[in-house]
């Protein structure tokens, strides 16, 4: 009974401990990098103006769709289109978006691997080991996921074919470091 109680601690404590390494990661990076924001790059419009040409649409930053069918209208003269206000803006934001996920995708990588590497190699108590080991695959996760949109097939098979040996990797090597059998 009190073997089961010791480790149910250590599971607690190894939980909590990837917990809070996971947040001090994703703030501590917020902190440092802050986030893009919408308002940013595309201001509210609280304007009467009704964008009828393709012309003023193009002026104000937008983007002119004609319909692809003749619409039905109670106006003279029927609008051929719409126009889509934030097309610009939004694909700056867009374009922000990604270049921030990118270098946070850099920065969680390493700093995720180092956490696995710190937790298994360095920690002799097994909750800290653990616990810092779970919050390195958070931090890669965390890293990974947001880029994940952005990246191609061809890089998220590498990802996950290089993690996947990694974790089997440290998997053998610490059977072998505390004696349990293959």
């Amino acid at each position: 009974m009190v073997w089961f109680i010791m480790k149910l601690r250590d599971i607690i404590l190894g939980i909590a401990i990837m917990i809070l390494t996971i947040f001090v990661v994703v703030y501590g990076i917020s902190v440092f990098y802050p986030g893009v924001e919408y308002s940013d790059f595309c201001n509210e419009f609280k304007t009467a103006e009704i964008v009828e040409t393709q012309e003023r649409c193009e002026q104000i930053g937008g983007q002119w769709n004609a319909y692809e069918e003749e619409i039905r209208c109670v106006t003279t003269p029927c609008p051929q289109g719409y126009c889509d206000r934030d097309f610009t803006c939004r694909e700056n934001y867009e374009d922000a978006q990604e270049t921030r996920s990118r270098i946070i995708f850099f920065i969680a990588l390493p700093l995720g691997i180092a956490l696995l590497v710190l937790g298994g190699f360095v920690f002799g108590l097994e909750a800290v080991g653990a616990g810092l080991m779970g919050g390195g695959i958070g931090t890669i996760l965390y890293g990974a996921g947001g880029y994940w949109a952005y990246s191609t097939d061809v890089l998220r098979f590498i990802l996950s074919l290089l993690s996947l040996a990694a974790v089997i990797y440290l998997a053998y090597w610490f059977n072998k470091k505390s004696g349990k059998k293959k």
